[in-house]
């Protein structure tokens, strides 16, 4: 009888009423209608959804236990559609993040096993997001990993290690391609080249 109750278990327990009605409301919209009442299906899930927050599409959103509270995404974010957050440690969203269509974050791995079995026992870790970050399109982000503030990952790149703040990474698996200017940085250049020109002119 304990056999049949384990199996059981192993069948539902990545079963949340609260979010799969959520989904399915979510999926009743096409893309880009009601950006923010996605965002306010998941409040009431239970995730900590930052204000001015929109996403223009229902995400695919797995783990198990209490997800609502390892989930969290920032202020003022945009979540493009068909993205997947698999939940089986944290994952922290900064505010001003832009994710692209079909990002993958991930939080779940296996340790390698044997030869008989490769694909060995399962092990979380969490991912972070810093501020100002842009997700490029079919990205995929690694247990965890932490992408630096105002950093770019290139569409499609696998990013599998720690991504330092204001930096473009992209590849398979992701490299540094160069280095992006602070903010600061870049609004003291601006205000150069505008008093450059009014010189010239």
């Amino acid at each position: 009888m304990r056999r049949v109750w384990q199996l059981l278990y192993t069948e539902v327990v990545e079963f949340h009423l609260r979010l799969q009605m959520a989904q399915i409301a979510m999926w009743l919209l096409p893309p880009h209608v009601g950006n923010r009442l996605r965002i306010y299906l998941l409040r009431l899930c239970g995730f900590r959804i930052g204000r001015g927050t929109v996403m223009w599409g229902a995400p695919t959103i797995t783990g198990s236990g209490n997800l609502y509270r390892r989930l969290t995404i920032g202020e003022a974010c945009w979540i493009n559609t068909d993205c997947f957050f698999n939940v089986g440690a944290d994952i922290w969203i900064g505010d001003r993040v832009a994710i692209g269509h079909q990002v993958l974050i991930l939080t779940e791995t296996h340790a390698i096993g044997d030869s008989t079995c490769r694909a060995g026992m399962l092990r979380a870790a969490p991912v972070s997001i810093g501020n100002g970050v842009w997700l490029g399109a079919r990205c995929t982000i690694l247990p965890g990993v932490t992408i630096g503030e105002g950093a770019i990952v290139a569409a499609g790149a696998v990013v599998t290690k720690t991504v330092s703040p204001n930096t473009l990474v992209g590849g398979i698996p992701a490299r540094l391609l160069r280095e992006l200017p602070a903010d600061n940085l870049q609004r003291a250049n601006i205000l150069a080249d505008l008093k450059t020109s009014v010189l010239v002119e």
